[in-house]
């Protein structure tokens, strides 16, 4: 009797203390990874262009850095960013998907060369092409290309994983709306959460996280993206505080030319 009073004490000390069960998996599993990939990157292709604003703060070796980024996306591969402050902006970089082009306005640099992750990485933190930061930003995420693809559900998510052919694997977690756990596998709307990828040794080489999507026109955005580059040594995070889809982007949006007096300097991908 004692051991049973014990017991249903102990039980409803973690009900009051709040203790919660892990999310339950779809009653219908999703066991194919291609399929779920391909499904996800469907609902992610309905829109062409973004116009959005965004707190963006970066942990790296200069410290912590902070500010309002304005932010031009057009598929497949056009990002323009302009790092505002209060007297105007500070910085720009734009790449129309080939040249990479950056205004340094306080110290009065224009670095001009090829758009690769060195140089992508110069402002953002974020070492990937302008391809793959355009997807990093709206809740997708760059994949290795994989000889072996497996998927399973943990804590009610669907959690894939992929293997590269010289032992390089990354990890992708979605969720599943509450709504859909009781729907048939293709109804069943994905979410991105998680993106790692990891080194033959089991190292991490990046991670980008996804949280608090909304709803714009239809189509789901995350506004807290998260990502921390190893092995780069940068962590940054974005907030974004508003969006609009397919706004007009201005002619020349994606390319800058130098004002008379800045230094010239070519930026290397090595």
């Amino acid at each position: 009797m004692a051991r049973a009073c014990l017991t249903a004490l102990f039980v409803l000390s973690l009900v009051a203390a709040g203790c919660k069960t892990a999310p339950a998996c779809p009653l219908q599993l999703r066991t194919d990874a291609a399929k779920a990939l391909d499904d996800h990157a469907r609902q992610q292709a309905g829109w062409k262009s973004i116009k959005a604003e965004a707190r963006v703060t970066q942990w790296g070796g200069k410290g912590r850095i902070r500010g309002t980024v304005l932010l031009f996306l057009e598929q497949p591969n056009r990002v323009r960013f302009d790092v505002m402050t209060q007297l105007g902006p500070a910085a720009v970089l734009t790449s129309d998907g080939e040249t990479f082009q950056l205004s340094d306005l306080r110290e009065g640099t224009f670095l001009h060369g090829p758009t690769c992750p060195q140089n992508i990485a110069r402002l953002l933190g974020i070492s990937v092409d302008a391809r793959h930061v355009l997807r990093l930003l709206t809740g997708d995420t760059p994949r290795i290309e994989a000889i072996e693809e497996s998927m399973e559900c943990r804590d009610g998510r669907y959690v894939l994983t992929l293997v590269a052919v010289d032992g390089t694997t990354q990890e992708i977690a979605f969720s599943v709306d509450d709504a859909d756990r009781e729907k048939p596998v293709d109804a069943q709307k994905l979410t991105l959460r998680r993106s790692t990828e990891r080194a033959p040794n089991g190292t991490t080489r990046w991670e980008a996280t996804y949280d608090d999507y909304i709803d714009v026109e239809g189509q789901a955005f995350p506004t807290n993206v998260r990502f921390v580059d190893e092995v780069g040594g940068a962590d940054t995070s974005v907030r974004v505080k508003s969006i609009s889809l397919n706004p007009e982007i201005p002619e020349g949006a994606f390319q800058q030319t130098p004002s008379p007096s800045m230094s010239i300097e070519f930026a290397s991908c090595s």
